[in-house]
């Protein structure tokens, strides 16, 4: 005798949780990506912050644009144009990430990777703050205790460096309010047109910003080799690929989840510049980086458990329905 169908509470259950899975890896991929980041600016020297950011825009732009395309989906930017709310919110978004690029690079370029980590580690409890605050989402108890955790890591963190760390803050802000505009924007965007409208609405200053140097002769693009001139280009596919991972799990998990998965980023940030770009790692911060580790160990229990218990009502509800 077969086992009767399954019901559509169930199979609504089920695709759920499958999409908060699918969000979860998405977000694991991007986090991932943005940690090795400190290794790929490095080689963009001698190129400045300002034209590195110009760049990202412009061949992330191309790129989507070229996706878009060869999928025949252009035509929805004309539906962009003619909807003012939705087209501010994307310019919103563009203005945030830009500025996020912006300070990030800079970090990266001066020798300030572990300030930057440090705006990672401060990041995701922002994000959560928002998330509670803001959107009404709740926490289960293992996830505020890793909450707790990673403030008490962030704070200790903040008064080791002995002076407000601006970088850090800035990272943080902008990215947790860029979170919050595509958690928002992303319910009615796919993550590539997201991305697309996104970097349309700044590239008029990226360009001026490509003529400035151009003409003031700052400009490293065609004065430094082939091989830095397709490192500047890859820029577009290096910033593309980690933002379409994060725009598809932010349209797929809470934004409290978000914010934890954030912790990803700043413990491979650290490992990249103490490891491999030789900044300097006083024994004091490598308290702060353990606590936000033993965050990361709770957060993992705690999903696990979740799952688990996910996959155990999606049984029981079969079960019911048999």
């Amino acid at each position: 005798m077969s086992a009767p169908a399954p019901t559509r509470a169930t199979r609504e259950t089920e695709a759920a949780a499958r999409e908060r899975s699918r969000g979860t890896a998405y977000g694991l991929a991007a986090y991932g990506l943005w940690g090795l980041f400190p290794v790929y600016f490095a080689t963009l020297r001698p190129a400045g912050p300002v034209e590195v950011l110009a760049h990202r825009v412009i061949w992330s732009l191309l790129i989507c644009l070229v996706v878009l395309a060869l999928m025949r989906r252009l035509g929805w930017l004309r539906q962009l144009l003619r909807r003012p709310r939705m087209l501010a919110a994307v310019g919103l978004a563009g203005a945030l990430i830009a500025a996020n690029w912006t300070v990030y690079t800079f970090a990266v370029l001066s020798g300030h990777v572990t300030e930057a980590s440090l705006g990672y580690f401060l990041n995701p409890l922002v994000t959560v703050a928002l998330g509670v605050l803001l959107l009404r989402e709740p926490l289960r108890p293992l996830q505020w205790v890793a909450v707790g955790i990673g403030a008490a890591a962030g704070i200790y963190l903040t008064v080791d460096y002995g002076s407000p760390p601006w970088i850090s803050l800035s990272l943080a802000f902008s990215f947790a309010a860029y979170g919050l505009v595509k958690n928002r924007v992303g319910i009615s965007l796919s993550a590539i047109q997201s991305l697309t409208a996104e970097t349309l609405v700044i590239v008029p200053f990226a360009l001026s910003i490509v003529v400035f140097l151009a003409v003031t002769g700052q400009q490293t693009f065609t004065t430094e080799g082939p091989t830095h001139t397709v490192l500047l280009v890859s820029a577009g596919l290096a910033t593309m690929v980690p933002l379409l991972f994060f725009a598809s799990a932010a349209r797929r998990v809470p934004l409290t989840t978000i914010g934890l998965l954030q912790f990803l980023t700043p413990v491979l940030q650290l490992l990249s510049a103490v490891l491999l770009l030789g900044e300097s790692m006083p024994a004091s911060r490598w308290v702060g980086f353990g606590m936000v580790w033993v965050a990361l160990a709770i957060l993992t229990a705690d999903s696990m458990v979740a799952v688990g218990r996910s996959r155990r009502l999606a049984r029981a509800a079969r079960g019911a329905a048999a």
